[in-house]
């Protein structure tokens, strides 16, 4: 922990900070981070647009495969933070930890890249890069991502907590502009640019790899403007030692021994209580987390099941990433403010709680609206003596009866196996028509209505969270408690990769199976937030502060009189 001289030393730099920003209360240095998280996004969701459709049209995996894989790659993304927290709050700081692992993120988009280019290598070459490049990419978006955030939350001052609120949704909505216009620009960069006789992957691979150069400049370019808060020596180290001590000297103690009224207590025989109280602080915090994993469960599956079901999968996502925009400011400026003009308390913890709720019945509704792949026209099969033809498709060629054929313009264009009528003999001409999908009846209109409820959910319960895991975490452990609060992503990704590879169900069953866990897991958590005490880790810092300068100053009296009764007991000395 910082030292008494180290609080002086940060307390006089808080009243150096940066300008502000057009007279107000915001610091200018924000802006940079806002910039180079807009262009951090836009890398990140620009990749992971085209992902699920390069794992099975460029490596030819199949939809299973590319969805376990997609998950696993999202979930390592969220695992990956708690090591860059680790290192910002313990090591480096969160300036440093940021600078070098977005280098870490770069090298793994060129790798990534460069395993997108046909020419380069076979097919083992291609997945070899491909996984070298994820990996790299996971750990550089994971590493800075609970840094970022907490970093941005320290240019504040601890009186601007209205400011510092508005900032994360200012924040939270610079990551969806970054995925909108990625999601718009790389598949019309894969499928639109042709290169190497084919969709052009290593191009709309290699557009994200440019804007992560350009959010590392930007990055650095605010660097004399930002308030750079020291690492605080190894935070988790000292959390883990002293939860282990306290567990292991109440244990050793005899059972009419008298009661302490938290077990940490028991570490206070070696370990001080400013550390105790906040790691009561943080562990409170990850109780509450517990059940949050499944609200990621059933939203990340935009990118892996759904992109799978529908050909609209880029307007899936643009919907969910436009309303985000569209949303936020609503709420900010009119929801919150009209719902405490009706006295209702409105808690963090709340909103969080009904954002929930909000995401299950609009996962309830997805299920029951069952949306099929739109088909504007039936697919039509011309059979010629040695090879076949699809409109609209590309041509392939007769095997045994059978035949595989990729669609050209719609997605996901999986090989389908279709049966082919036996041909004759002779070289004549015949043609038969087949359906391959009846078309859909259900208009995709339906599920505006089910977007809109799972946005809303978002805007309360994720925008919330981060703003929530910021204001409960004591200074030392900024970062650590942010990594904690994307963990539940994690895990979240974990769950549908349980499912979708160990539980066999049909897709339908699994959609009634997530949106049921959810509502379950709503009601458990608005119990658990009900009996939530909020804390205030500013007053706390003060409260310590007060009480190391009373303790100091009792030292230095105590000292005095020493000194005072000692100089009574020397004798006289004698002038010769």
């Amino acid at each position: 922990l910082l030292s008494d001289n180290d609080m002086e030393k940060s307390t006089s730099n808080k009243q150096q900070r940066s300008p502000k920003l057009c007279g107000t209360n915001y610091p200018v240095s924000i802006a940079f981070i806002v910039v180079n998280e807009f262009c951090e996004r836009f890398s990140y969701y620009g990749m992971k647009a085209v992902l699920t459709l390069y794992f099975i049209r460029y490596l030819h995996w199949n939809e299973n495969l590319s969805t376990a894989v997609y998950h696993a790659f999202s979930g390592l993304c969220y695992f990956t933070p708690i090591l860059g927290a680790i290192i910002a709050d313990s090591w480096l700081g969160k300036f440093k930890t940021i600078i070098y692992l977005s280098i870490v993120y770069v090298i793994g988009h060129v790798i990534k890249s460069v395993g997108a280019i046909p020419d380069v290598g076979d097919s083992t070459t291609h997945v070899a890069l491909s996984v070298l490049g994820l990996v790299l990419i996971a750990f550089g978006t994971g590493g800075i991502k609970p840094c970022v955030a907490a970093f941005g939350g320290d240019q504040f001052e601890e009186e601007h907590i209205d400011e510092r609120r508005k900032f994360f949704s200012i924040f939270y909505m610079s990551i969806n502009a970054g995925s909108v216009l990625s999601t718009i620009i790389t598949p019309i960069l894969r499928g639109d640019v042709q290169c190497f006789g084919g969709d052009c992957y290593a191009l709309a691979f290699g557009v994200p790899a440019a804007l992560m150069v350009v959010a590392l400049v930007v990055f650095i370019a605010g660097s004399g403007l930002y308030e750079k808060t020291p690492p605080q020596g190894n935070v988790l180290l000292n959390v883990c030692k002293c939860i282990g001590f306290a567990i292991s000297n109440r244990w050793k103690r005899p059972r009419n021994s008298p009661k302490r009224q938290h077990w940490l207590d028991w570490a206070e025989e070696k370990y001080s209580k400013r550390l105790i109280q906040e790691i009561k602080m943080v562990l409170r915090v990850l109780l509450l987390y517990i059940p949050l994993p499944m609200f990621w469960a059933l939203f990340d599956q935009q990118g892996s099941r759904w992109t799978l079901q529908a050909t609209r999968m880029n307007m899936d996502f643009m919907l969910n990433a436009l309303l985000i925009l569209v949303f936020v400011p609503i709420f900010d400026m009119g929801v919150y403010p009209l719902v405490g003009l009706c006295r209702i308390k409105l808690t963090p913890l709340r909103k969080m709680a009904t954002g929930m709720i909000l995401a299950a019945l609009a996962f309830c509704a997805a299920t029951v609206v069952e949306v099929n792949v739109v088909v504007s026209k039936s697919s039509e099969l011309l059979i010629y003596s040695t090879h076949l033809k699809f409109k609209h498709y590309s041509p392939i060629t007769a095997r045994d009866h059978f035949c595989w054929w990729k669609s050209a313009k719609s997605d996901p264009g999986v090989a389908h196996h279709l049966p082919v009528f036996s041909l004759q003999d002779s070289e004549q001409l015949t043609w038969r028509k087949t359906v391959d999908v009846q078309p859909n009846n259900v208009h995709i209109a339906w599920q505006v209505p089910q977007y809109v409820l799972i946005t809303a959910g978002e805007v309360m319960f994720s925008i919330t969270g981060l703003e929530f895991s910021y204001s409960q975490a004591p200074a030392s452990m900024k970062s650590v408690l942010q990594a904690g609060w994307l963990l539940t992503v994690a895990f979240g990704n974990v769950i549908v990769l349980i499912v979708a590879e160990g539980a066999g169900l049909e897709q339908w069953t699994e959609f009634v199976l997530f949106a049921a866990l959810l509502v379950g897991v709503s009601i458990i958590f608005s119990i658990m937030a009900y009996f939530y005490t909020y804390v205030d880790p500013d007053q706390l810092d003060k409260e310590f502060r007060d009480e190391n300068k009373d303790n100091m100053d009792d030292l230095k009296k105590d000292k005095k009189e020493q000194e005072s009764m000692g100089m009574k007991d020397v004798p006289k000395q004698t002038k010769i």
